[in-house]
């Protein structure tokens, strides 16, 4: 019999947890920012690690909760964790561990993990070891310990070989074939977020978000139309640009990141509109795909 299960992803924000979902699985479907706090919802990857599955659980970063959709992202990162048959917590190797620490306690249900250690490109060799020695204190909790950098393509075995150990038997959960679970139009739009992510400063990215009006893939150019949605007039005019500069750079940067995963020519339609507060309007919210 083969091993599947579901593995979520967890740690503070901006650990890299969505690089390394992306990294593992040969394929970019996650949107991936240098700012906080940019994963919204859970998502999953489909990786094949010999004859077993796993399936991994991408989620936003364990953050203090403070506006409504906050609370809904740390909300959909304590579900992955209740949901899932183990946890791979990432820890950035020059972090305290002051923030494992935090998840411990965020960890009612003892769901057991695997630490991984993660960036270690960034440290000497010595750093690592004194790094590998501090999380050796909570050795009781964790199941394993598994340095990697991403960039340096290590760790990428040994962190799948764990997961299998720990995983119980089960025929596979998904077609084999797959790479996600998720709808095509989810994918799209996190891509439009991330190029609004890459081209426009300070709060606005994280008060901005997506739909994806209609897709039309009958042609040999996939047609998309999507509407980036803002909380003021204001920043309608930052997203828009002088001359609509600022709106072709995110919708260009947006189109090339489609067709790499469409494998198609893509012509992207961008539109821009107000919905005050609507980081704080549960409906709203719930319209827009983030569902309590």
């Amino acid at each position: 019999m083969n091993k599947a299960g579901f593995v979520a992803l967890v740690g503070r924000p901006n650990a890299g947890k969505s690089t390394l979902m992306n990294w593992i699985l040969g394929e970019k479907i996650a949107l991936v920012s240098q700012k906080a706090n940019a994963t919204r919802k859970r998502s999953n990857a489909i990786v094949m690690h010999n004859d077993d599955q796993i399936i991994f659980v991408d989620t936003p970063g364990l953050h203090q909760a403070e506006k409504l959709l906050n609370q809904y992202m740390l909300e959909e990162a304590l579900k992955a964790i209740g949901d899932c048959d183990l946890v791979v917590y990432l820890a950035p190797a020059s972090d305290k561990t002051i923030h494992y620490e935090k998840f411990l306690e965020l960890n009612a249900d003892k769901r057991k993990h695997i630490i991984v250690l993660s960036k270690i490109d960034q440290i000497s060799q010595v750093e690592l070891l004194k790094k590998i020695g501090e999380y050796n204190r909570f050795s009781d909790h964790f199941l394993a310990l598994i340095p990697m950098s991403v960039t340096k393509n290590v760790g990428k075995n040994d962190l799948l070989d764990t997961i299998v150990k720990h995983l119980d038997e089960s025929p596979y959960l998904y077609d084999p074939d797959n790479i996600t679970t998720e709808m095509i139009r989810d994918i799209y739009k996190e891509f439009i977020r991330e190029a609004i992510f890459e081209n426009i400063s300070d709060e606005i990215p994280y008060e901005s978000d997506v739909i994806i009006d209609t897709i039309d893939e009958n042609e040999p150019t996939e047609h998309i139309r999507a509407t980036i949605i803002v909380e003021k007039e204001s920043q309608k005019g930052i997203i828009i640009g002088k001359g609509g500069s600022a709106i072709k750079r995110i919708g260009k940067s947006a189109r090339e990141k489609i067709e790499h995963l469409a494998s198609k020519p893509v012509y992207l339609e961008l539109f821009v509109s107000v919905k005050k507060g609507w980081t704080s309007d549960k409906q709203y919210l719930s319209d827009l795909g983030y569902e309590w």
